[in-house]
């Protein structure tokens, strides 16, 4: 392993903040440069690039085409679920995004309109928001299949001008009809849309609304190409609504400039990728990692980017994912831990691997939450790859931490999430906003200014911005992830500060047990949740799932785990119970539902999270933790 130029570039950052963005602004083409870097009187807490002017679509499309890069990929669309694909050459999705934003301003919608994009995993997905980027126009995406009343919520907060949509998605074994779970989030917004772009897929094709709805491809077809709109960079690119809100909508802003320098910058120095690379990242445009790794990151670095639809088990097999990798050679996957520990789990001894050349696959990213060292150490003993937990959040963009293979990787440690990148100033604080000595768990908070590309504020909620991430601890952005940062300057993100719980006065983490169960050679995946307890306060118990083809008693493999937590993290845990599930609560990126698991165990009323991938689970769970109460 060359040495890595980590600790010089993270100092160079440090020392010269401004010095290190204006270089990375460089990467962009400007239609104004900016003059000044940061103005840390804008804003909330300041604005980058603030006299820039640019167009993100034209960095994204205009400049790969004008530069000679028109026949290579721009996006490769793998689709098992309905057993096509598609290759689109940065030329054609040129003209594709051009025509599109013909048609959309055809309509009337400019710089500053909303758009919101409601789409399974297709190209016109990708189209749709950049051409909106191209009008200067704010899209919102909300995930394809989001309940009527989750939609209408954002429908109302939004305001958008237009809807853009499809007649289905498609999942394994059945349809998700879209159409009439948007009319009737429209009835019961308050908002109306001027109109609506439907796709009609064939799989489920969907009658249009008279007077409102027009075909998709249709519009696309017969629109002429619509230049880009220059915009300033502190201008909103989009907004992204956060999973499992409750009451008003919370909407994530991203700006133009700020957004355009940072991901760029990432490609190379996170992931190290060039133009002309392969990066496949295993997510939905609904989420941020799609919005950042499936569309903008890659082909504002000119990478080609795979779009898929499908699953990591089932579409056809736990072998779904390399074949992916093998068939379109793509360097980099960036996925998401669930997906590794459902693979694993259907294929524990990762006998499908063999079968595909992975020859130009070269490492694997994971994010979304933290990864098990067990599941970490299955997959780099499968790949023989790197193996790269970094951690980030919705309001970021991009990673707070990680291994930088632009600087050239540093010793891995499963379980952390690598280091801070350059442009975050993290600490790890206590109750009282006071920094923790080296290896003890506190807050992670990052130094105000953040980086680029970070949220400058709420959507038309300045004041809930404060409120809600700057007011607990004065000049810092609290993440609300709990965890600490070791001796050698590593993160290590135990659960989010809601999951640590108070066990007769000792504050655990209960991912500190969520590791030890996940190390038992049975368990394919778990969780650990802090319950109500009237002696200590709090009690853990754990849910497990086991892996395909364990045969042993439920309860002879409970004795074994609450002996593993004793033994490894020591009676003060007060660990006694763990329970076999045959699945776990999780949102349809793969997050676990932990918060929702807590109050069905302790007895509260719970709303269904709208983000969820089956709700008759919950029911599942209740039986489960009810039985363990008896």
């Amino acid at each position: 392993m060359t040495p890595s130029r980590y600790d010089d570039a993270y100092g160079a950052w440090k020392a010269d903040p401004d010095a290190f963005w204006s270089r990375a602004a460089r990467a962009i083409d400007w239609v104004t440069p900016p003059a000044k870097v940061f103005d840390p009187k804008r804003g909330v807490y300041g604005r980058w690039f603030p006299d820039g002017v640019l167009n993100t679509c034209w960095n994204a499309l205009d400049r790969h085409v004008g530069a000679g890069r028109g026949a290579q990929p721009a996006i490769i669309w793998d689709s098992p679920i309905t057993g096509r694909s598609a290759t689109i050459t940065y030329a054609q999705l040129l003209d594709r995004v051009a025509r599109c934003a013909g048609a959309l301003a055809a309509r009337g919608v400019g710089k500053g309109d909303r758009v919101i994009v409601y789409m399974p995993m297709v190209p016109e997905a990708a189209i749709a928001m950049l051409a909106c980027a191209r009008l200067g126009a704010v899209h919102s995406v909300v995930f394809g299949g989001f309940a009527a009343a989750e939609l209408a919520a954002r429908i109302a907060d939004a305001k958008p001008k237009a809807i853009v949509s499809a007649s289905c998605g498609l999942e394994p074994g059945r349809i998700v009809k879209y159409k009439p779970l948007l009319d009737a989030a429209i009835a019961l917004s308050p908002h109306k849309p001027d109109f609506c772009l439907i796709l009609q897929r064939p799989e489920s094709p969907s009658e249009l609304t008279p007077g409102r709805d027009t075909d998709f491809l249709e519009a696309e077809a017969e629109a002429p190409h619509e230049p880009c709109t220059p915009v300033a960079a502190t201008d909103p690119l989009y907004i992204l609504y956060t999973s499992g809100t409750t009451g008003a909508p919370k909407g994530i802003v991203r700006d133009n400039g700020g957004h355009a320098v940072a991901l760029m910058n990432s490609m190379g120095m996170l992931y190290g990728l060039r133009a002309g690379d392969v990066m496949w990242t295993a997510s939905d445009v609904g989420w941020v990692v799609g919005h950042s790794y499936i569309v903008y990151g890659p082909l504002l670095a000119g990478c080609t980017s795979i779009l898929y639809e499908g699953k990591p088990v089932g579409t056809p097999d736990a072998g779904a994912f390399w074949r992916v990798l093998s068939q379109h050679g793509a360097k980099v996957l960036f996925t998401a831990p669930t997906a590794l520990r459902a693979i694993k789990k259907e294929d524990p001894e990762g006998k499908l691997v063999g079968q595909y050349d992975l020859s130009k696959f070269e490492a694997l990213f994971l994010a979304g939450e933290r990864c098990d060292p067990p599941t970490a150490e299955w997959a780099s003993a499968l790949l023989k790859r790197p193996v790269i937990d970094h951690w980030w959040q919705t309001e970021t963009g991009w990673s707070i931490s990680g291994n930088f293979r632009g600087f050239g990787l540093f010793e891995s440690r499963f379980g952390s999430g690598g280091k801070p990148a350059p442009g975050y100033d993290l600490r790890v604080l206590d109750e009282g906003g006071q920094e923790v000595p080296r290896g003890q768990i506190g807050t992670l908070a990052v130094k105000l200014p953040l980086p680029p590309a970070n949220l400058p504020t709420l959507w038309n909620a300045d004041e809930r911005f404060r409120s809600a991430y700057l007011e607990t601890f004065p000049g810092y952005y609290n993440t609300s992830d709990a965890g600490m940062v070791d001796e050698d300057g590593y993160v290590w993100v135990m659960s989010r500060t809601d999951d640590i719980i108070n066990v007769a006065g000792h504050r655990l983490s209960t991912g500190a047990m969520e590791e030890v169960l996940a190390a038992h050679p049975d368990v394919a995946e778990c969780a650990v949740v802090g319950v109500k307890d009237s002696l200590k306060g709090q009690a853990p118990i754990g849910l497990v799932v086991l892996k395909a083809g364990v045969a042993r008693a439920d309860a002879d493999i409970a004795r074994e785990l609450v002996a593993l937590v004793r033994d490894r993290i020591g009676p003060v845990a007060a660990f006694k119970e763990a329970r076999v599930v045959a699945r776990l609560p999780k949102t349809r990126s793969g997050k676990i539902l932990r918060g929702t698991i807590r109050k069905i165990a302790d007895g509260e009323s719970y709303a269904v999270p709208p983000t969820i991938d089956d709700p008759a689970i919950l029911d599942e769970i209740g039986e489960v933790l009810r039985a363990a109460e008896k």
